[in-house]
């Protein structure tokens, strides 16, 4: 598997537990139906959880303070509920890391990456097709969005509002 953030390729620090044990030098990575168990296990270090594309927000929400990463799994490049799913996360006030985990192609890395998900990981079919630069190259060619909280600046609605303010106060028919 392949992951990477808006600036490249990255080391993991989870794993996923193999025969409920930990891979050592590694935070814990486990499924849904696992964490109360692994929360008390724990005792505080950084955990992370993989659910599925279609868990309701606040499943996850009494969560958001004892984890550390919050993996979503896309079944397919096309089905994209996870990227409401981060979304939501996002707007409830989960300020961990979000990654997504599937099949995704590198034309939606700049929409995972406005919808909230600091990280991309990829099986490795998939990154043979498209390597790391093409990702980086899909990430720069997004320089607008919808969302405000990208890091990309304003967003397209405010520069909008922006340009019709100035408009109707100059009284100019093309600002």
């Amino acid at each position: 598997m392949l992951l990477l953030d808006r600036h490249g390729r990255k080391d993991d620090s989870f794993a996923q537990l193999e025969n409920g044990k930990k891979i050592a030098g590694k935070a814990p990575l486990v499924p849904l139906a696992a964490l109360e168990a692994q929360l008390a296990a724990q005792g505080g270090a950084p955990l992370g959880v993989l659910v599925e594309n279609n868990v309701r927000t606040a499943e996850l929400e009494p969560y958001f303070g004892k984890l550390a990463l919050i993996a979503i799994r896309f079944p397919s490049a096309t089905d994209g509920r996870g990227f409401s799913l981060a979304r939501q996360l996002r707007e409830r006030g989960f300020i961990g890391v979000l990654r997504a985990s599937g099949p995704l192609f590198s034309d939606q890395f700049p929409q995972a990456l406005a919808c909230g998900f600091d990280e991309v990981e990829i099986p490795d079919a998939n990154a043979a097709r498209q390597p790391v630069e093409q990702w980086l190259a899909a990430r720069d060619r997004i320089t607008l969005a919808y969302q405000h909280e990208n890091g990309l600046g304003e967003s397209i609605l405010e520069l909008r509002r922006a340009r019709t303010l100035e408009k109707n106060l100059t009284g100019a028919k093309n600002v």
